[in-house]
């Protein structure tokens, strides 16, 4: 992956299922920074008739899209998710338009906002590598239990198929060693806001990292 576009401040934002990664994008986006969004990116280059589509439905077959003939997402990830090749061929397609769709934005934001840190939001930024590029890293965190207590009353699942979910990614606490600044989303939205624009003014100016 290539991320080139000096001299903007830059810097990685994740966390895990459930943590409220967007919640804090949102509220970095609010106090001036550029968001580069790679779950909504991803959502873009695998809509009906661009490449990835096309790919897609070619290795996975048409059972995987809804009436409309856009790919369902929910279908795919029942196929990908207990399946490690078939989850790796769908990477294979998909992460490469990601990154140059990303890019485009990293080099548009250089270009118009080049006073604005620039975020780029990647739920698997770690798991991917794609930290090793960022100089800095912002790990939105919320304790394992607090997690599955969110996701069973956001997607309305229960104890198992929660935890099934939270299992699939790299634990949370194993991200907080790859962070060089941790948001604590265990509390309030204002405990968290808080946080969220200590950070920021941080990393605007150049501060050191903390971590709680």
């Amino acid at each position: 992956m290539r991320i080139d576009a000096p001299p903007l401040i830059m810097a990685g934002l994740t966390g895990g299922i459930a943590s409220g990664k967007s919640t804090v994008a949102a509220m970095l986006a609010a106090a001036g920074a550029r968001i580069v969004d790679a779950d909504q990116i991803a959502r873009q280059v695998v809509r009906k008739g661009r490449p990835a589509y096309h790919d897609i439905v070619r290795r996975f077959g048409p059972t995987i899209l809804n009436p409309e003939g856009q790919i369902d997402r929910d279908a795919l990830g029942t196929i990908v998710f207990n399946d490690k090749d078939a989850k790796q061929a769908l990477n294979d397609i998909v992460h490469p338009r990601v990154h140059e769709v990303m890019q485009q934005h990293i080099d548009t934001f250089a270009r118009q906002h080049p006073e604005a840190p620039v975020i780029l939001d990647v739920p698997l930024l770690i798991e991917s590598g794609w930290h090793a590029f960022l100089p800095v890293v912002i790990l939105v965190y919320v304790p394992e239990s607090v997690q599955k207590m969110r996701l069973m009353a956001r997607d309305g699942l229960g104890a198992s198929d929660a935890m099934a979910r939270i299992r699939a990614q790299m634990p949370i606490d194993a991200k907080r060693a790859y962070a060089d600044y941790i948001i604590d989303n265990t509390g309030t939205r204002e405990a968290t806001q808080r946080q969220v624009l200590a950070v920021y003014e941080k990393i605007r100016t150049g501060g050191g990292p903390t971590q709680p």
